[in-house]
């Protein structure tokens, strides 16, 4: 399931212009942590170091950060599409993109 939503992510980031990539502000990772940790932890392994979910289908934010092709905007268009497994959740464009950072935040340095 990891490889085909990284395929998909990646496949997706691929057609969309670059322009649109450099035109968007990276968020504050600290109000990007608050936000999940009040909001996405329910199911989602949130902090650093956590890789196991309480929802064994949501994946790990430490994952999900260090999934191959994973970038800002695979997470924007990510976000930006509904999900049958995940609630429907409306992020203002700030949270958007602090929860972002906050995810990019978590990659492990190559």
């Amino acid at each position: 399931m990891k490889s085909a939503l990284c395929a998909w992510l990646t496949g997706l980031a691929i057609t969309i212009p670059a322009c649109f990539a450099a035109a968007q502000e990276m968020g504050d990772a600290k109000a990007g942590f608050a936000y999940a940790d009040g909001v996405c932890a329910e199911c989602h392994a949130v902090k650093k170091g956590q890789r196991v979910s309480p929802h064994e289908r949501a994946p790990a934010f430490e994952v999900v950060a260090n999934s191959r092709g994973m970038t800002e905007t695979a997470l924007r268009v990510w976000f930006q599409s509904s999900h049958p497994s995940m609630p429907n959740l409306v992020l203002s464009e700030n949270q958007g993109d602090d929860v972002i950072a906050y995810i990019l935040s978590l990659k492990n340095p190559r």
